[in-house]
Parts: structure tokens; C-alpha cells; sequence
């Protein structure tokens, strides 16, 4: 249950996957350090290093048979593909990144650089924290609210809540977020898929919220082939 891997059907040409709890990684991933921020890396040659991708939160490639992935454990991990250009992207969406429109900007270069039509773009939004899950304090959703977010269909408040965990307070839609921010930058919503995990409620996925900030990560991957 906590090792097979969450795989993810983009159309033909294409892998992508995120790991559980115990899952072994099929073969390499190119990873960065991430630091919930939104510069984006374009990784054009193998077995880049994480020590060469200091600072980056989204990776893109042309390159075949190279897989590029983010690490996360309760942040959003949004995978693109455009089958045309034979173009994908891994973007790690936190809450930080998600009001920097990390998601948006990442398609807005995916466009400017390889030529992409948006039209032509696949999404899938990987395990995450969940609208249930996310309560934050008001300086967060000031944030969202700042950044022009619809907050009428990302943010809520649930009162004093009932006791238990997470309930009550202000809640944020990390889902919602990154799929209007994808609208916004021209993905068809019929081409964006959210799988609905909360990785707070789903124990075979690692969660710092849960857990602390010293938990595993899963590791996000898409692979062009």
C-alpha cells in the first residue's frame, strides 16, 4: 500500500508519478533545492546535480528519457506536458509559490520560450494538503487576497471550529488556487486533473504538517519517452 507508485496517465509519450511513503524510484530524477520561490530552471543536458539547481522551484525540459521531478510533502506538485512541442514542466506549488503565481508564470514561459500554444497543455495536480487541511492564519489569506486570487472560491473561514485538528479558522484551497491560476495562463480546464489527496488525512504520503518539517518527501517526476 505505502510503496507502489501513484502514476498518472498525460496521454502517450509521456511518464509521470509520484512516490508513497516507501515507494523506490524507477530510475533517476533530476532534482533541485527548492526554496519556495519562483525561479524556474530549463534543464538541458542529464544528470544535473542538485547542488547546480540551488534555488529553483520549477523545472522544464525538451530532453528525452530525462526525467525532471519536485519533492514535497504537503505543498502542490503540478506536472506539465504539451504532446506538440514535447515539452514538460514540474512545478512546486507551496502556498508561497501559489502567490507568486508559480503555476501561471511557468505555462506564460512554456509559451515564450519553446512556443507552446496553452490550448495544447496537460496538468495534473499531485498529492497535497487539502482545503480541509490548510487552515492559516489571516496574514496568509491577506496574501492570497493581495495577489488577486477569487477569493470567493479559494478561501473560507469556518468559525471557532469543533476541536479537532485543523478545523475552525481560515482555510485555503491550494487546488483551486493553482487550477485558476493554469486557467488564467490559457490550460483548458478539461485538461487539468486534480487527484484529490490530502496528504495530511493520507498517511501512505509523507506530510510536515503531520509529521514536522523533518519528514520524507514525495518525489514528483514527469519523463518525456
Amino acid at each position: 500500500m505505502y510503496s507502489e507508485l501513484l502514476k498518472y496517465d498525460l496521454g502517450e509519450g509521456v511518464e509521470a508519478f509520484s512516490t508513497r511513503r516507501e515507494s523506490e524510484l524507477p530510475y533517476p530524477v533530476i532534482q533541485g533545492h527548492q526554496v519556495h520561490e519562483a525561479k524556474v530552471a530549463f534543464i538541458e543536458r542529464p544528470g544535473m546535480t542538485r547542488e547546480e539547481l540551488e534555488g529553483y522551484d520549477v523545472f522544464v525540459t525538451t530532453l528525452p528519457n530525462v526525467a525532471i521531478g519536485i519533492r514535497t510533502a504537503d505543498c502542490v506538485p503540478v506536472l506539465l506536458y504539451d504532446s506538440v512541442k514535447r515539452v514538460v514542466a514540474a512545478i512546486h506549488a507551496g502556498w508561497k509559490g501559489t502567490v507568486l503565481h508559480i503555476s501561471e508564470k511557468t505555462v506564460e514561459l512554456m509559451a515564450a520560450k519553446y512556443g507552446c500554444n496553452t490550448a495544447d497543455i496537460k496538468a495534473v495536480l499531485g498529492p497535497s494538503i487539502g482545503p480541509d487541511s490548510f487552515q492559516v492564519g489571516e496574514e496568509v489569506a491577506e496574501h492570497f487576497k493581495n495577489a488577486q486570487f477569487p477569493m470567493d472560491q479559494i478561501w473560507s473561514f469556518r468559525g471557532k471550529g469543533d476541536g479537532t485538528p485543523m478545523s475552525g479558522g481560515h482555510h485555503i484551497d491550494l487546488w483551486k488556487a493553482n487550477r485558476w491560476l493554469l486557467e488564467q495562463a490559457g490550460v483548458k480546464p478539461e485538461n487539468i486533473q486534480v487527484c484529490g489527496i490530502d496528504t495530511f488525512t493520507d498517511e501512505s504520503f509523507f506530510s510536515a504538517r503531520r509529521e514536522g518539517v523533518e519528514c520524507g518527501r514525495i518525489i514528483n517526476s514527469i519523463k518525456l519517452i
